[in-house]
């Protein structure tokens, strides 16, 4: 959404978030449906349409806020002395935390890689953030930093993928995207020529 809202509208819109996360936590991606939305943050279904195109793209903003609340404090997440320690740490507390909320982790999932065009601008600004994400986990300077994001944010949305849709156990995709990080990072750092990170 683009315009400018006035706090009333803007704490509407967060109710609605809030109305459609605790839907698809009770319920996953099935249970969202914006006449329940409406019915519980208590305004009228047009009300929900208003702020939303579709359920997608809902679901995708309260991807976005989920995204903020799990990476709030980067520098606890990111605990390490190394690059590489601190963007792994960030990575499986990610799949964790995701992993503890699996049925909404199912729902934004779905919503996130929906073929609907009204989720693109909410979820380029999502994989921005999840960039951002990273490259302050990282820390440092990388070469070729924005494709190592790239390919990080891709490798984190597999795992949730595997988590959410494969249903994989969380000890394993915890140690995929630790692994992937470890070697994504290291293989920047070797091709550049630099000393290991």
């Amino acid at each position: 959404m683009t315009r400018t809202l006035s706090k009333e509208q803007q704490a509407r819109r967060e109710r609605l978030i809030e109305a459609a996360r605790l839907l698809a936590l009770e319920g996953g991606y099935a249970a969202v449906t914006m006449h329940d939305v409406a019915d519980r943050a208590g305004v009228a279904r047009a009300t929900v349409y208003r702020y939303f195109a579709t359920k997608d793209h809902l679901l995708t903003e309260v991807a976005a806020t989920w995204a903020h609340r799990i990476t709030d404090d980067i520098d606890a997440l990111a605990v390490g002395g190394t690059p590489v320690e601190r963007l792994t740490a960030m990575l499986e507390r990610i799949v964790r935390v995701a992993a503890e909320e699996l049925t909404l982790t199912s729902a934004i999932v779905q919503a996130v890689t929906a073929d609907d065009s009204s989720v693109d601008d909410a979820r380029t600004v999502l994989f921005l953030f999840v960039r951002d994400r990273l490259a302050a986990a990282i820390g440092g300077p990388v070469p070729e930093r924005e494709e190592v994001e790239i390919v990080l944010g891709h490798v984190l949305l597999a795992g949730l993928v595997s988590l959410a849709s494969l249903r994989r156990p969380v000890d394993e995709v915890a140690a995929m995207v630790r692994t992937s990080g470890r070697l994504v990072l290291a293989g920047a750092m070797a091709g550049s020529g630099a000393a290991g990170p």
